[in-house]
């Protein structure tokens, strides 16, 4: 049984690791921990998360992700900066609302976007790997569905001819980015643990 840790105070993130991670895992929550995110990169504030988690929650396997939206049309924004996107305390809907008045006057074929997600894994405190993931897709119009958390009713995924919001839980894992770095991990992790 691969028991972890994850680092976050994003329940829908922690809900989604759950779902996915199968009979052979054991994922624990543990209480949020403010942690500064400084970093320039996904990879960087993933590490950073982690080692901060770590701190006040010692655990042989703990992982920690640093997720965002990047859009073309915005030079990569708002990228590392997806969950204080319209401010430090902005709600979802917020940061959807501004990202919508962002692209307002960008045609259909140049609001083209991505979804990255890092994980970093610590092994005893020290970092062990890192995996990515990433989904292309573009920025609807207007929200689609209630599904999700985030940018999930603005995200168009073609694969799926669906917003991330319109798409259930498991479907959406098959294709998200968050699923594609989990499922690397867990590969990983089987074969090192």
């Amino acid at each position: 049984m691969l028991e972890l840790v994850c680092a976050t105070s994003n329940r829908g993130k922690l809900r989604e690791f759950r779902l996915a991670s199968g009979a052979d895992v054991s994922i624990a929550g543990c209480p949020a921990v403010h942690c500064p995110e400084t970093g320039a990169t996904f990879e960087a504030n993933a590490l950073q998360k982690a080692l901060c988690y770590h701190r006040a929650n010692p655990a042989a396997w703990l992982f920690a992700d640093d997720s965002g939206l990047e859009v073309d049309a915005l030079g990569g924004a708002p990228g590392i900066h997806s969950a204080r996107f319209a401010g430090p305390a902005a709600s979802d809907r917020e940061n959807n609302m501004l990202l919508l008045r962002s692209l307002a006057r960008v045609p259909p074929e140049r609001r083209t976007a991505r979804f990255v997600c890092t994980i970093a894994v610590l092994h005893d405190g020290r970092l062990a790997e890192t995996f990515r993931g990433t989904v292309e897709g573009r920025i609807l119009r207007r929200h689609s569905g209630s599904l999700g958390f985030g940018y999930d009713p603005l995200f168009y995924c073609p694969p799926l001819r669906a917003s991330f919001g319109l798409t259930p839980a498991h479907a959406k894992w098959q294709h998200s980015h968050r699923g594609r770095a989990f499922r690397a991990m867990l590969a990983w992790l089987r074969d090192n643990q």
